[in-house]
Formats: structure tokens, C-alpha cells, sequence
């Protein structure tokens, strides 16, 4: 039974990683459409999403124990807004031919968790990832002094996305859960913007195909967010933070091959120095967890 779960979690670790690198290809089929009304719709179709999900499979009684708990349902608030922030920097990227700088940011984001990590959970980093993270700064400082550019983009999301994940962990609520809520924070903000500019916003001008691509915004978001929890549930952390690469190394093939993103000297080095701070970080992780099942 235990091997079968396990089974089930890689499956599920997988589904969300390949979703996740595939996603760029989805919001190109929306490029006319500017990013803050995606924005718009991701919010307000993934909470309905939420909702008849949850109608379905349960879940509203862990709703109502979370509204007796104001503290939580405050830093549910801000992970809100970092979401936010992170789907509509992450959007617009895609759509102005910045897919390498996202597909960065998030190779860039085990890392930044291993320092947010030290930082606010006052865990030790081991030598192997102190290199890890010297060798990442080493690339942004190089591109900074050689180039006279930091990639602001990538580290915004990596930043974004890491310190959601850290507040995430921190208030330890159930992903569909803790997604409803977060739409719900959001949903009176995103109708505000729709009443206040509606004469801009597309729907009314666009096909019925575009408004249901517009509409599947709600899947596109929640889906690999429910398989990554199912497979956090199921398989070991250590093991879930291999797959993470699988889906910025899909938007990096993508970027180079597909859409012919220029992967210049400039990127080239930042790169270079991220995949091998990855290489010393994954050897480490590689390393704790053979210690693990030897002891």
C-alpha cells in the first residue's frame, strides 16, 4: 500500500512540474490580452474552481476551523498579494519574450529557500550549500559588474515565490484550502479593477473561444497546485525537490527552441553559475538523504 502511495506521489510530483513548465504555452495563446487582466481572471475563475472542487470533495469544515484563527487568516493576506504578485510578474514575462528570465527565476528559487530558510528558521546551511548559494551570487554579481544588469525579473519571482512557500509552511494550512482563501482575499479587488475598467477590459469584444481559454485560467492555476500536494503528502521533501527542475528546464527549451529567446553571453554566464550552484545544492541533497537511510 505504502509503495503504491509512493508510486502515486511521484506520478503527481511529475503532473505538477510538467503542468508547470508547459503553462508559458497556454498564457502565449493569450498574449493580446494584457497581463493584469489575466491576472484578473486567474483569481476569479481558480476560486470558483476552489469552491466546486471543494463542493465536491470536501473540505469546508477546515474553512470554517481556519475563520476562528484571525492570525492565520492574516497571513493568508499576504500570501495573497505575494501570489499575486508572482502570477502577474510571471505572466507578463511570458508574454514580452521573457521566458528565460522566468524559467531563472525559478532554477534561482531552491536556492533562495535554502537562504530564507537560514534566515527566518534559523537553519544551518551545510557546507555544500553554502557553495551552492556563493556560487548563484558569484553569477548575478558577474552580470552586474561585467553587463551592468541584475535580473530583476528572475530574482522578483524567485523572491515571490520563495517567500510565499515560507509563509505557506509557517501557517501550515491544506493547499485547496489555503488557495480558496487567497482567491477569496483577492476576488473583491479583481472585481473592483473589472468595475472600475471595464471599457478596457477584452471579454466583451472577445470570441467565445478566447473567453474560454480566458475562463480555463482557474484550472491552468489550481490543478498543479492540488498534484503538488498530493505529492508533498506522499513522497519525501528531499525527493519532491529533484522534480522542481523539471519545470524551468521546460521553459528554457521552450524559450531557446521554440520561441527563439536570444541566449546571449550575458545569459550565458548567469546560467552557467546557477546550474552549477544546482549541481553542488542536488549532490547535497543527494548526500543527506543516502546519511538518512544509512542511519
Amino acid at each position: 500500500m505504502a509503495d503504491i502511495e509512493y508510486r502515486k506521489g511521484v506520478v503527481l510530483a511529475i503532473c505538477a512540474y510538467c503542468f508547470w513548465g508547459f503553462a508559458p504555452l497556454y498564457f502565449k495563446l493569450l498574449d493580446h490580452v494584457s497581463a493584469t487582466e489575466i491576472l484578473l481572471h486567474r483569481v476569479l475563475w481558480s476560486f470558483v474552481f476552489m469552491l466546486v472542487l471543494m463542493q465536491f470533495i470536501g473540505g469546508f469544515a477546515k474553512l470554517r476551523a481556519l475563520f476562528r484563527q484571525p492570525k492565520q487568516l492574516g497571513v493568508l493576506a499576504i500570501t495573497s498579494i505575494l501570489i499575486a504578485g508572482n502570477w502577474l510578474l510571471f505572466i507578463w514575462a511570458i508574454n514580452n519574450d521573457h521566458m528565460l528570465d522566468a524559467s531563472l527565476g525559478y532554477f534561482i528559487n531552491p536556492l533562495i529557500n535554502v537562504l530564507l530558510g537560514m534566515i527566518f528558521l534559523q537553519e544551518r546551511l551545510r557546507k555544500l550549500q553554502w557553495a551552492a548559494v556563493s556560487l548563484a551570487f558569484t553569477g548575478v554579481l558577474i552580470q552586474l559588474i561585467s553587463f551592468g544588469s541584475i535580473p530583476v525579473v528572475s530574482l522578483a519571482l524567485a523572491a515571490s515565490f520563495g517567500l510565499y512557500g515560507l509563509l505557506r509552511k509557517k501557517v501550515n494550512v491544506d493547499a485547496k484550502t489555503g488557495l480558496l482563501v487567497e482567491t477569496a482575499i483577492l476576488v473583491p479587488v479583481a472585481l473592483l479593477y473589472l468595475v472600475t475598467n471595464f471599457e478596457s477590459i477584452s471579454v466583451m469584444e472577445n470570441s467565445v473561444q478566447m473567453n474560454l481559454l480566458l475562463l480555463a485560467a482557474g484550472v491552468v492555476t489550481s490543478v498543479p497546485l492540488l498534484c503538488f500536494a498530493g505529492a508533498a503528502t506522499r513522497i519525501p521533501l528531499s525527493m519532491l525537490g529533484f522534480f522542481q527542475y523539471i519545470g524551468p528546464s521546460i521553459m528554457f527549451i521552450m524559450a531557446v527552441s521554440v520561441f527563439n529567446e536570444p541566449f546571449d553571453l550575458e545569459k550565458g554566464i548567469t546560467f552557467a553559475f546557477i546550474w552549477s550552484a544546482l549541481v553542488i545544492f542536488t549532490l547535497d541533497l543527494a548526500l543527506k538523504s543516502r546519511r538518512k537511510q544509512a542511519g
